[in-house]
């Protein structure tokens, strides 16, 4: 696999949240090369994630290891694989960096001490005294920089000492049912009324999920080995009682970027309610001031429209069609 052009039967799930990185420079150099590897791959840049995921929905990024393994925030240098044998370059505060040194961060919190410039890194990042890697904060995301869907990246074991296929569709399958959901299902069923066993309530349900979310093996962004067992606190973290709402943002952090979001919300009734409005910076690099975007959510919005190609290739009498359509299409 060399190439993928983005329609069946590749898998190129990865690329839709994949920003242009490419334009990262460092001394003028495009210091984080396009390459077939789980942070990278190739940029599409057909969505981004909302500034509200980021701080509210992964908001524990200590103990929770599901953010960590569910974006890139933290884009090395590679530009060795692309044949430039420069040792070092430039980069933030004037520093210097190295091959596999952090290039940019999208750091966990907010600071105040960030300084923005429109030319910093080609981007508009930020420095902060001291660090030699351009740095976002969460209220800097914006619609044209922003943590990558690591998840769902290349995994590829023939790059050698290069770059590899970073244009090729995924070698791995989309997955499209997992072992966790079967718990989910079962907590929200419990909420929703459904006679339980002992030992099986919404909670204890949700508890077998957030358990394994605190156990760390490997910190992909730190690029380190992390053998951690946060699920003590995982667990005390886990509010008494479950609702529907909690059950939502659990499966948001179990399944982000993975297509369950919108009919989660649908068949909930709860699009409105829990995705109403985002915030986000704007589309220009220089783009730093969140911005509160207000979606017009209709009722016939809960609906799909069915496609004309389909209801013209029926049978049926004008009125009959009509009547076939959803409500309001």
């Amino acid at each position: 696999m060399t190439y993928g052009s983005g329609g069946a039967p590749d898998n190129f799930a990865g690329w839709m949240m994949t920003w242009n990185y490419t334009n990262i420079r460092s001394s003028g150099v495009s210091s984080v090369q396009r390459e077939a590897v789980q942070a990278l791959g190739r940029p599409w840049t057909r969505m981004c994630p909302t500034q509200n995921v980021i701080k509210n929905t992964f908001a524990d990024k200590i103990n929770d290891s599901r953010y960590d393994g569910t974006f890139t925030t933290t884009y090395r240098g590679n530009w060795n694989k692309a044949g430039n044998t420069t040792p070092t370059l430039v980069n933030a505060n004037g520093l210097s960096i190295a091959p596999g040194d952090a290039v940019l961060t999208f750091l966990n919190e907010d600071n105040p001490n960030i300084v923005y410039a429109t030319s910093n890194a080609n981007i508009g990042a930020g420095v902060l005294p001291g660090r030699a890697d351009f740095v976002i904060a969460p209220s800097g995301i914006s619609r044209i920089t922003y943590p990558g869907l690591w998840k769902l990246g290349p995994y590829r074991t023939d790059n050698g000492t290069g770059l590899g296929q970073p244009n090729a569709g995924s070698t791995r399958p989309f997955n499209i049912a997992k072992f966790s959901e079967l718990y989910f299902i079962a907590a929200e069923a419990a909420v929703k009324g459904a006679t339980t066993k002992a030992g099986k309530s919404a909670r204890e349900l949700i508890l077998v999920i957030r358990e394994r979310a605190g156990k760390w093996r490997w910190d992909n962004n730190g690029n380190v080995a992390k053998v951690a067992d946060n699920s003590a606190a995982m667990i005390a973290a886990t509010p008494a009682t479950i609702d529907i709402n909690y059950i939502l943002a659990e499966r948001s952090r179990e399944y982000y970027g993975e297509g369950y979001r919108w009919f989660d919300l649908v068949r909930t009734q709860k699009w409105n309610e829990l995705a109403g409005s985002y915030q986000i910076c704007g589309t220009g690099y220089g783009d730093r001031t969140p911005i509160t975007v207000t979606r017009t959510i209709e009722p016939k919005h809960y609906l799909r429209p069915i496609p004309s190609g389909q209801i013209d290739g029926m049978e049926m009498t004008d009125a009959e069609k009509a009547a076939y359509q959803n409500p309001g299409y």
